[in-house]
């Protein structure tokens, strides 16, 4: 059952209202998510510009997609999962690799240790040592990526929680 609903640009406070009738002039709709998000000026600003921000991270799209799936996996976001897997596949995942992702896994040892660790910031980022980041290192990952992967992991925890907060559900076929 639907907890929060959508809003019009008529509908939004002032602030949201200017946001959404951007979207809407940019890309024709602003998506569910987004236009449930305009109860809070703030929140959709927030989440406006922590997306845009973090759509410059240096990790290659399948492996953001990982992350994101690894991290939905966990979250529980249906709607979430099918985006990220709907995008996983057009960056040329297999069906293999988005499997595993769900199970914060990968194929490569490299991208699995990201994975698990992505994961772990979200589930219990009080128990990462810096032994955990040693050990990342130790895989080639840099500190900027370790940074990202963190980021991403914020950002689907924002989106997937206010999802299942607001009772938005996938989209059937």
């Amino acid at each position: 059952m639907r907890a929060i609903g959508p809003l019009t640009p008529e509908e939004a406070p002032e602030r949201s209202r200017e946001l959404l009738e951007g979207i809407i002039g940019r890309h024709g709709s602003a998506g569910d998510m987004v236009a449930t998000m305009a109860h809070s000026p703030a929140l959709l600003q927030g989440y406006l510009d922590f997306s845009r921000a973090l759509k410059r991270v240096k990790l290659p799209r399948r492996l953001s997609e990982q992350i994101s799936i690894a991290a939905q996996g966990w979250i529980g976001c249906g709607t979430c999962m099918a985006a990220h897997t709907a995008a996983a596949r057009a960056a040329g995942l297999s069906d293999t690799d988005i499997a595993l992702a769900r199970e914060a896994t990968a194929a490569d040892p490299r991208e699995a240790a990201l994975l698990t660790f992505a994961v772990r910031v979200l589930a219990e980022p009080a128990s990462i040592t810096t032994d955990d980041v040693a050990e990342l290192r130790a895989h080639g990952w840099t500190d900027r990526t370790i940074a990202d992967v963190v980021g991403l992991v914020s950002l689907n925890l924002l989106t997937g929680s206010f999802n299942l907060v607001a009772g938005i559900k996938p989209e059937e076929d």
